[in-house]
Parts: structure tokens; sequence; C-alpha cells
């Protein structure tokens, strides 16, 4: 490992060492969801773009399963971070890849019925983190994204994936397009394989839990 990556890792582990993750559950109805009794951060995107491996880097630990077929969970996963003393500290809550669904008049259109509720209604979500891929240009389905939790009134952060294949001055020029293109303040660029940018998303879940959002 070169120095510079691991200076970039060695920090966010620090995050990591914080919690043990326990899966909870997967979700088909709002009659499934766990009690709402902690924070819980949403993770969203499209199907391809890296949702499960960074939730994986975020854990240190291989919750999020990584599948070869994009699209096939249509279900929300929960997961626990428990503390030292292995109580709920915070919940993330992976929700499906909406890049499989045909999207027409709204992002809702191809969700299954029960995400829509989740998101609108969930009294302890404090956070969606919304991915989109560093490489290309925001998709519409993204714009949507984006628009209907403006609408909503939710807490969004967008997150850049797969940082570590673009040079610094591709990555600064992409996440400007990025900024233009969603009309945002800030983007928040982070690999999964390298670690580079996975501290910074975890202070911004942890302002979450100490509800500082």
């Amino acid at each position: 490992m070169d120095r510079s990556r691991g200076s970039r890792i060695l920090p966010a582990i620090q995050f990591i060492m914080r919690y043990s993750t326990q899966f909870l559950l997967s979700a088909l109805a709002t009659a499934q969801f766990p009690p709402a009794t902690v924070p819980e951060i949403a993770f969203l995107g499209r199907s391809n773009v890296g949702k499960s491996s960074l939730l994986n880097a975020l854990v240190g630990d291989k919750a999020a399963k990584v599948s070869s077929t994009p699209g096939r969970t249509r279900a929300i996963n929960f997961f626990a971070l428990l503390g030292p003393d292995q109580k709920q500290k915070i919940i993330f809550a992976d929700l499906p890849g909406y890049g499989y669904a045909k999207i027409s008049k709204s992002i809702s259109a191809g969700w299954p019925a029960f995400i829509e509720p989740y998101l609108a209604e969930r009294a302890t979500l404090g956070l969606c983190v919304c991915l989109v891929d560093s490489n290309i240009p925001p998709q519409a389905s993204d714009r949507l994204l984006v628009d209907w939790l403006r609408a909503a009134g939710r807490e969004f952060a967008v997150v850049a994936t797969k940082a570590d294949r673009l040079s610094g001055n591709e990555r600064t020029r992409n996440l400007a397009a990025i900024k233009t293109s969603l009309d945002l303040d800030a983007v928040l660029a982070v690999s999964a394989k390298t670690g580079f940018g996975v501290r910074e998303l975890w202070s911004r879940i942890d302002k979450v839990r100490a509800g500082q959002s």
C-alpha cells in the first residue's frame, strides 16, 4: 500500500472501529420496518453506482452483498451499528437501486410501494446519501431523486463514487459538472477501493447521530 493511500484509510478506520455491524432485516412492506428508535441513514443510487461496496467500506465488513446482477434487490436492507455497549447507535438503510426501472414522471414511478412512505414519513431518517458515479455525467434519474428529496424536505448529501478512477484534474472537473447539473453547493467524492473520502462521509454521518445535521 502506498503512503498516500494509507494516510486516507487509517483515519477512516478510526470511525469504523467505533461500531460493530449487525444485519437486522430485509423489509418488503412498511409493517416490516424495524422500530424507529435511533437515527437512520438511507443510501440511494442507481443499481451500478457502487452502493454495496461503499457500505462495506464504511462499516469495515462485508455487510452488504455486492451483486453481479444490478437491480435484483427490491427490499430495504437494515443494518444496525452497535457501540461498545452493544446498543444500537445508528441504522443504515440500503435501498433498492433505481436504475433498473424505467423512470417516467417521477423517481418514485419505479419504486416498490413501501419506499416512498419510508423516505417521506420515517421519523428517524436523518440523512439520505444519494450516490452518483463520478465518472459519468449525472443521469436523469439522479436529478429526479434530488428533486424528489428537496420537495419532500429531506436532508440529503450527494456522494460521487469511484473517485479512484479519476485523476485530480478529472475529479475536479467532474465534481463541478455534478454540482452544476444537480444545483448543489457541495459534492463529496469517495472511493470504496482506496478509502478516499470515507472519513469525510463518516463525519457527516456522525453529525446526524449526534443530532447536529
